[in-house]
Formats: structure tokens, C-alpha cells, sequence
């Protein structure tokens, strides 16, 4: 068994919060996102996040000391655009790889020096593999419902470099986040498995989709449970949902999944709904509260939080958690393995 497993068998499991809201406070202006290697880019870049593991990885490094420190056992790369689809937006698809990869080892090294320090607690690191800025099920144009934009096969290539980007800079585990489109999610898993038989590894995958409004539907127009079996065939960690929606907003399409599966179940939602202004607004007490029903349900194994959500939402979330046990759950690993 590993460390991994282990420790999902022991507790409930702390995933870390929102990077993107950590990085805000640093206001990072045009010339800190480009540093010196990017000083004369043609692009603008400012807002290219996975950017900011080249030009400014300490301050990557610090946000992963922080959730750490806050009591998370595990930290997400800072790889969310980090696809050539995603990444076109920059013209900066070249680059990939390297992002891939400098920021799994900045978030390995960071894990290390944890469990260096307290053995007993594991600290581990998930490569995120965001949704891109494409959707592979529907046309974004209104006048021409049979076009697509990108096809099962472009994502498959661009998610089978960043899979094995993050692997080579060391990640324990993959997690495929934010799935608004299960057949966009459906070329990264099998991207991914086609890694694992190439190189005869079994690394665990999690997979988390999201709930985009009251319909309790994705954004190709799933429900949870469909989400759920249309996904159920690949060998899998955790499933699960995390952002577009609050913990209290979350709750009844966990509850469906949790019914059906005995996978292990994660979740990360925001920190409630956002404001006029964009902007989320409840404390870290007021989440955990809304986070003690899943944990009075028995409903999870890993938690944390997505947008808005800081060290101190994730403290007072893993203080709250220590005192669960965690939902009974099987890994379904892959047979090749």
C-alpha cells in the first residue's frame, strides 16, 4: 500500500485552496509576470499565472508553504492553463512542458521539506490538469451546432504532454479538475492511461467536474450521476466536484454521487457564491460550518477549497476535519499495474 492510500485510509485528507487568489495578493504588475527572461515577449502576459512559475517561483513556492502550513496534506501544481490549447491564448505553447514541469518540482520540493519534517504527516503533490478554454461536446457558435472547435484527438495530445510534464517533475497524483465537459475529461484520461501502459506505471488519478448552476447540471449538461458512470470505467482514485458553486450549494450532488460509487470522493468548493463585484466573501468559519455536513454525512475523503478560498479557510477546514473518520472507500486501480 502507499504512503498515499495509507493516509487516505487513516483520515480525511486536506486539499489545498485557491492558488489564483493567493497570487492577487502579490499584485503582480506586466514586468513581474514577463521577469527578465520575457522582458521583450511580443504578448502582454500579465494574467498567465502558470507563467509565474518561471518568472517568479518563490512566490509559488511560498503560496504551497502556506497550505501546508495551514494543515493541507496536499498541494495542487500550478498548471492550470498548462496546455498548448490554453496556453495559445499567449502564444506561448512552446513553453509547456517546462511549466509542467518547474512547477511540479517547485511544489515537490516544498512538499519534501513537510515530510522531512513530520514523517507521520505525508505531504504529496497533485499535477492539475484544467478543463482548457475549449469544449470538445458543444459549438460555441449559435448559427452552427455541428462545429467544434477542438477535437477529441487535439486534446488528447495536448493532455498527454502535460501529463507526462508533471510526471517527470515528480507529482504523486494527477487530477483532472474542473470538468465542465466529460468528453474534454475523457481525452485526459485517456492520455493518461495511455502513459501508465507506456511506462508501466499506475500513478493515481482524481477527477473532479463541476457543477455550473441551480440545474445541478454540468456545463454540457450533465447531471452528477451521469458525470459519474461516464467516467466510471477508467482506474480512479477519487471522484468528485469543486468549484462554480458554494459547500452548501455542493452538498445534495455529493450526496448523489457518494450513493453510487466506492471510489473515494473529494471536494473543493468556493468560499459561497461570488458578489457584484466578482469577489467571495465568506469567512473561513462560515465555510467550515457548511463543510461539517458533509463530514456529519460521511460523504468525503479529501477537501479543501477553489476560488476564494485561503490558508485560513483551509485551516479552520482541517481543524474541523481532524475529528472525522474518513467514508469507507475502494481504489480501483488499473489491471495492467
Amino acid at each position: 500500500m502507499s504512503e498515499l492510500e495509507k493516509a487516505l485510509q487513516e483520515r480525511i485528507l486536506i486539499l489545498d485552496g485557491a492558488m489564483g487568489t493567493m497570487l492577487q495578493r502579490y499584485k503582480f504588475s506586466e514586468e513581474d509576470f514577463r521577469g527578465e527572461r520575457f522582458k521583450n515577449f511580443h504578448k502582454s502576459v500579465k494574467g498567465n499565472n502558470d507563467l509565474l512559475s518561471l518568472t517568479q517561483p518563490k512566490a509559488i513556492a511560498e503560496v504551497h508553504f502556506k497550505y501546508f502550513e495551514a494543515g493541507a496534506d496536499i498541494v495542487e501544481t500550478n498548471t492550470f492553463s498548462g496546455t498548448t490549447i490554453a496556453m495559445a491564448d499567449y502564444n506561448m505553447e512552446d513553453l509547456v512542458y517546462e511549466l509542467n514541469y518547474e512547477s511540479a518540482k517547485i511544489a515537490k520540493e516544498v512538499a519534501i521539506s513537510f515530510t522531512e519534517k513530520n514523517p507521520a504527516k505525508p505531504r504529496f503533490v497533485a499535477g492539475a490538469i484544467g478543463p482548457t478554454n475549449k469544449t470538445a461536446s458543444m459549438s460555441p457558435n449559435v448559427n452552427d451546432p455541428g462545429f467544434r472547435a477542438i477535437s477529441f484527438e487535439e486534446l488528447r495530445v495536448a493532455y498527454k504532454q502535460q501529463a507526462e510534464a508533471l510526471i517527470d517533475g515528480g507529482v504523486d497524483m494527477l487530477l483532472v479538475e474542473t470538468v465542465f465537459d466529460t468528453l474534454n475529461a475523457k481525452a485526459a484520461l485517456f492520455a493518461i492511461e495511455e502513459i501508465k501502459e507506456e511506462r508501466n506505471l499506475d500513478i493515481p488519478v482524481m477527477i473532479s467536474g463541476t457543477i455550473t448552476d441551480a440545474s445541478g447540471r454540468t456545463l454540457s449538461g450533465q447531471t452528477a450521476e451521469a458525470f459519474l458512470i461516464s467516467v466510471s470505467h477508467i482506474p480512479l482514485l477519487s471522484v468528485g466536484f469543486n468549484c462554480a458553486l458554494g459547500a452548501k450549494q455542493l452538498t445534495p450532488h455529493l450526496e448523489a454521487i457518494a450513493r453510487r460509487t466506492q471510489l473515494a470522493i473529494s471536494a473543493y468548493p468556493n468560499a459561497g457564491l461570488p458578489n457584484a463585484f466578482g469577489e467571495y466573501d465568506e469567512s473561513p468559519q462560515q465555510m467550515a460550518l457548511q463543510i461539517k455536513e458533509y463530514l456529519d454525512k460521511n460523504l468525503i475523503n479529501i477537501i479543501g477549497g477553489c476560488c476564494g478560498t485561503t490558508p485560513e479557510h483551509i485551516k479552520a477546514i482541517a481543524e474541523l476535519a481532524s475529528a472525522y473518520k474518513p467514508r469507507p472507500f475502494h481504489y480501483k486501480k488499473s489491471v495492467t499495474a
